[in-house]
């Protein structure tokens, strides 16, 4: 199939030739130390880059939606994944450490306003970040919408999903006592934090072997096995975000408090097909948001590779280069 035009944009951004300028271990307090990494144009805009999960890291592909010669790209791995320390750590990890630890390196790096960039995990923060701080965004992107919400955790961990892939599904849940399998959340928390390394990464590969299987629409359900470092600090960072609702103070939060960024203009790109975070919260956001525009990607799933999901963001984050 030939490409569109937007697609080879993409894919002409795939690879640009950008290296990192800085990289960094700053000091965000209660032992955290979080890896930061500036690439492009030193001079150019700058746009931070919120990696989802929790606990996925950020990687050099990320890069790929940004004209070095225009962006100043600020990425970093959130507590406990990645290069960041100590690895796979709950302790003082919630959302609002995150937005304390993306603010402190805003001022850190003496950024005065800044695009906000976000996917998945990284769409949820991006929304709370801006509302806690919005005189320091400029712009918002998003892709693959979650608001945290009880429905989106039932649809994904309580059969929803399940019922579009049940052979993938019955790997999942097969693992849990058939007492537990009221909230799947709450039984892989008891292995995810066990006294077994053993347990946590056979679990942890599970967990997040489920959501990996799921993330393309081009899919065939195979779980692949990870490195099991890299599943252990996902499954448990996750879970743990997850089993405490975001830390949110009430349910429904995000999109209660849209009124507070109104004025910033924002780009929404969403899967029609995506199975993670279904289009219904990328569309009760786009509702509620005045300056939010909402792309919904009709052939496309949940993951940042999906060539019509990134033809969008390219195109994007082109189009507020110009503004």
């Amino acid at each position: 199939m030939d490409k569109t035009p937007d697609q080879k944009r993409a894919v002409q951004h795939l690879y640009p030739p950008i290296d990192p300028f800085d990289r960094r271990m700053l000091s965000v307090g209660q032992g955290h130390h979080v890896y930061v990494e500036q690439c492009g144009n030193p001079n150019g805009i700058p746009v931070v880059v919120l990696h989802g999960g929790p606990g996925g890291g950020c990687s050099p592909s990320m890069r790929r939606f940004f004209d070095p010669a225009r962006y100043r790209v600020i990425l970093f791995d959130q507590r406990g994944c990645g290069r960041s320390t100590p690895f796979a750590s709950v302790t003082d990890n919630t959302t609002w450490h995150l937005v304390a630890d993306i603010e402190l390196i805003r001022q850190t790096l003496d950024i005065p306003q800044w695009v906000v960039f976000g996917g998945s995990w990284g769409a949820t923060l991006s929304l709370i970040y801006a509302q806690t701080h919005p005189e320091a965004v400029r712009n918002i992107v998003l892709r693959g919408v979650f608001l945290m919400t009880q429905v989106e955790l039932d649809w994904f961990y309580g059969g929803g999903a399940g019922k579009f892939w049940p052979e993938v599904w019955d790997r999942f849940t097969a693992l849990v006592p058939e007492g537990e399998q009221g909230d799947y959340i709450k039984a892989y928390h008891r292995r995810l934090f066990s006294d077994d390394v053993a347990l946590q990464t056979r679990y942890a590969r599970a967990w997040a072997g489920w959501e990996n299987a799921l993330a393309s629409i081009a899919s065939t359900g195979h779980m692949v096995d990870g490195p099991g470092e890299y599943a252990r600090a996902f499954a448990r960072l996750e879970n743990h975000y997850f089993i405490n609702h975001g830390f949110l103070d009430y349910d429904g939060q995000i999109l209660a408090q849209m009124d507070r960024i109104a004025h910033i203009p924002g780009v929404i790109v969403q899967g029609r097909y995506d199975m993670i975070c279904p289009p219904e919260s990328a569309y009760s956001i786009a509702k509620a948001w005045p300056k939010g525009e909402l792309k919904m990607v009709r052939h496309a799933g949940h993951a940042l590779s999906e060539p019509g999901i990134s033809a969008e963001l390219v195109r994007a984050m082109d189009r507020i280069a110009l503004t």
